[in-house]
C-alpha cells in the first residue's frame, strides 16, 4: 500500500521503497550511461569503432537509439568527452567475467613456518626440510625459526649451524629472502621460492 496525499481533488501517490532501491543499485555502477551523460558535447564513436564525429549528448543519445545499442562515457576526462555507442549489458558481463578470471589467477603469497631447536636430530631435520619444500613448490615463502631455551641462548653459534644445514637442505628450491637473525630467544631466516 502506497502512501498518499490528496490536493485539491488530485490523488499523488508517492512511491518512497521504488525510489530508494534505484538509489542503492545506482550506486552499485559508476558508469557513465545514456542519460547519465550530461556534457555539452562529446565525441562519438560507433559500434564498429569509426568515428561519427562530435555532436551533443542528446544528439549522440538519439544517434545510440538508432542503432538500438546504449552510449557509454568510456574517456569523461577527454576534450572533448568520448562516447561509444554498445551493448551495455554485454559491455558489463564481459567486465564482470575479466574480474572474475583475474580474480581466479591470482595467488596469494603465504608465510609458512617451519621451527627448530638446536639440538634437532637430522632424520627430524629432513622431514621439516621436505615440508618446506612443498609450501616453496606451492609458491609460498617459508620464515624459519630456531628456538633457543635457557642456557641455549650461551651457545647461538650451534643454532647458526641448524639454520645453515636446514637452508643447505632446500638449496634447490630456495633463495635467502632475509638472513638468519636474532629476534629475542629466537632466530629467523625467510626463504622465498626460486623463480622457475
Amino acid at each position: 500500500m502506497h502512501p498518499f496525499f490528496i490536493r485539491k481533488g488530485l490523488i499523488l501517490i508517492v512511491d518512497n521503497h521504488n525510489a530508494a532501491l534505484n538509489k542503492s543499485k545506482g550506486n552499485q555502477n559508476k558508469d557513465l550511461v545514456n542519460e547519465n551523460i550530461r556534457f555539452p558535447e562529446v565525441l562519438v564513436i560507433g559500434p564498429n569503432g569509426e568515428q561519427i564525429g562530435t555532436m551533443s549528448s542528446r544528439e549522440a543519445q538519439f544517434k545510440a537509439n538508432e542503432y538500438d545499442l546504449d552510449l557509454l562515457c568510456v574517456a569523461p576526462g577527454a576534450k572533448p568527452p568520448v562516447c561509444k555507442i554498445i551493448n551495455y549489458s554485454k559491455y558489463r558481463f564481459e567486465q564482470q567475467k575479466k574480474a572474475k578470471e583475474a580474480k581466479k589467477n591470482q595467488h596469494v603469497v603465504e608465510v609458512k613456518e617451519v621451527q627448530l631447536t638446536p639440538q634437532i636430530g637430522g632424520h627430524d631435520m629432513e622431514t621439516k626440510a621436505r615440508a618446506a619444500s612443498k609450501f616453496l613448490e606451492a609458491g609460498n615463502k617459508v620464515k624459519v625459526g630456531v628456538r633457543f631455551r635457557g642456557r641455549q641462548m650461551t651457545h647461538i653459534e650451534v643454532g647458526q649451524e641448524v639454520m645453515d644445514k636446514f637452508i643447505e637442505l632446500l638449496n634447490d628450491y630456495a633463495i635467502i629472502e632475509k638472513p638468519a637473525a636474532m629476534e629475542g630467544r629466537w632466530m629467523y631466516a625467510i626463504l622465498a621460492p626460486k623463480k622457475k
